[in-house]
């Protein structure tokens, strides 16, 4: 049976080369986010006047509401903007570590981890999500605030139908269960929502109804922060009043690259995201390696060597630049990558224990969302924000409504030691207090001939890298068009552990070749959910992933 479907999916993957998936089209703007009732505000504040910051704010707050898995107001994540005269910028409103935090806190007595990173109020950074949407619209938005947080409130405090998806991810989180407030409030002490019902947030909504009426500062100072602090005190987190009041948003500088025709603006650090993608572009531009055709076994391959060899760049190299020194200009420049292109064997795997990081020169979840919007005058924003895990740390802040992220264990809890998402992460990403921890998310704008061409980006934790880069390579090196190009099957390769996971619909003659070249494949079910935007010709082409609900539209 196992068989005939992987058969079905390589038909429906034949048929689609014949038949092109449809993207949902619009002549001005576009929205596409990973949930429908999100979408629509984003795209109503657009209509309204709105710009793409604005709509940016509007998504994330709604997400906040109907998407609880990764949508938040007590996480954290980046926003990529290009503007319609080629300004660019990126808000990095990550999460920090409390004060209080040290970098063996999450050690038991023999140095060995526990789960206290990923589950329960020790777990949680210093949420940004809310300080970020306000540095954005303060700085670019155009819309009075009360109007983008009007979609989120209403869908809190009227409710909306649970989708059969959310309805059987609110039932079998073990994360939920563990907290008596996330039982009540999410799973309704044992009587599940089920497909269809209402869903209402009171809570939730009156502290969306005070960030609307006064900004930030009721979530830093004021009575959402009271609420967060209050819970923190009396379950033994760390988070205090000083945390939340000395936390910032910061704009940064995009990083910047090429590859053939292409121009891409992307996540500088704490992100790993930029700088593995450029990276990665840099070793596969001028390889060949797109010869052999999309789905063969010696393109899969050689790319996943290129991803084998930045993810031992990533645990040696990358961190919160505040802290320490990450030589960006080294690793992603032609002379690094071109020496790393050359170590590559076209026909033989090298085991990940042959493979350490190299010597660049310079001086320089699975539950994550993303969404990516396009304005009327051209103006494209692509925001990637997460809890972590999913639905976080587990843990809902008791009269607030929301849930926290578990941030803490995208640091290095210990060295050599995988994380959650199985990342072997160094001492540079080690914890320390008002500290970022290091990212994998990947917000990406990409020009053509300098003209706007795509706006992408996706969740899945480590997994974010490589699928932001099979998207773009389909596109850009097997002519597939948008949504195909989403669509399509992708692996993904992350060092150690020393496996090549792939989607089902490879074929298996495929995967039968990669395994006598020495890889270890190991099937999996998805890999990443692309949220993604396309400029065609005089139309706006908007790509949700078929792997989730997500919704494309505009106007």
């Amino acid at each position: 049976m196992r068989g005939c479907a992987r058969y079905l999916v390589c038909c429906l993957l034949l048929l689609s080369t014949l038949w092109p998936a449809q993207p949902v089209r619009a002549r001005h703007a576009m929205v596409v986010s990973r949930e429908g009732h999100a979408t629509d505000a984003g795209v109503a504040i657009l209509r309204a006047g709105g710009n793409a910051v604005d709509a940016a704010v509007a998504v994330g707050f709604a997400l906040a509401v109907t998407h609880p898995q990764a949508g938040n107001i007590g996480g954290g994540g980046f926003m990529l903007i290009r503007f319609s005269d080629g300004r660019t910028t990126f808000l990095d409103f990550r999460e920090r570590a409390p004060l209080a935090a040290a970098a063996d806190m999450y050690l038991d007595a023999t140095g060995k981890p526990t789960e206290s990173s990923q589950f329960g109020y020790r777990a949680s950074g210093v949420p940004g999500s809310v300080s970020g949407f306000e540095l954005a619209h303060r700085r670019y938005g155009s819309l009075k605030w009360p109007r983008l947080l009007a979609p989120a409130i209403r869908l809190a405090r009227e409710g909306f139908p649970v989708s059969y998806d959310l309805a059987r991810s609110l039932r079998s989180s073990t994360a939920l269960a563990r907290d008596a407030e996330s039982r009540r409030v999410f799973q309704r002490d044992g009587r599940f929502y089920e497909a269809g019902e209402v869903m209402r947030q009171p809570e939730l909504a009156a502290a969306l109804a005070r960030i609307a009426s006064v900004g930030s500062r009721d979530f830093y100072t004021g009575e959402t922060a009271r609420l967060l602090v209050k819970a923190q005190r009396e379950h033994g987190g760390l988070i205090t009043r000083d945390d939340l009041a000395g936390y910032q948003a910061v704009e940064r500088t995009p990083l910047v690259g090429t590859y053939k025709s292409y121009r891409l603006i992307t996540a500088p650090p704490p992100s790993s995201g930029g700088v593995g993608l450029l990276e990665m572009l840099g070793v596969l531009d001028g390889s060949g390696y797109e010869r052999e055709g999309a789905g063969s076994a010696a393109s899969i391959h050689f790319v996943a060597e290129t991803m084998r060899r930045f993810y031992a760049d990533r645990a040696r190299y990358l961190g919160d630049p505040d802290f320490t020194h990450v030589p960006v200009a080294g690793l992603i420049s032609e002379r690094y990558t071109a020496g790393l292109r050359r170590l590559i064997d076209p026909e033989r795997a090298t085991p990940s224990d042959q493979v350490a990081a190299g010597r660049p020169e310079g001086n320089e979840s699975d539950q994550t969302t993303h969404y990516s919007i396009v304005d009327a005058n051209g103006n494209a924003v692509a925001v990637t924000y997460t809890l972590n895990g999913s639905y976080g740390s587990g843990v809902t802040v008791p009269g607030a409504g929301f849930l926290l992220n578990n941030e803490m264990d995208d640091f290095t809890v210990a060295p050599g030691v995988p994380n959650m998402f199985g990342l072997v992460q160094g001492e540079v990403n080690r914890i320390a207090p008002r500290k970022r921890p290091l990212s994998s998310m990947t917000p990406t704008i990409v020009l053509r001939e300098g003209k706007f061409y795509s706006v992408l980006g996706s969740p899945g934790g480590s997994r974010i890298i490589t699928t932001v880069l099979q998207v773009f390579l389909d596109m850009a090196d097997f002519s597939m068009g948008l949504q195909d190009a989403v669509n399509w099957p992708r692996f993904h390769h992350q060092w150690k552990p020393d496996v090549l996971r792939m989607e089902t619909g490879f074929s298996p003659d495929t995967i039968k070749l990669l395994r006598a070249r020495g890889h270890e494949v190991e099937t999996v079910g998805s890999i990443g959910e692309v949220s993604a935007i396309a400029r065609e010709g005089e139309w706006l082409a908007g790509a949700a992933d078929p792997r989730t609900a997500g919704k494309a539209s505009g106007y």
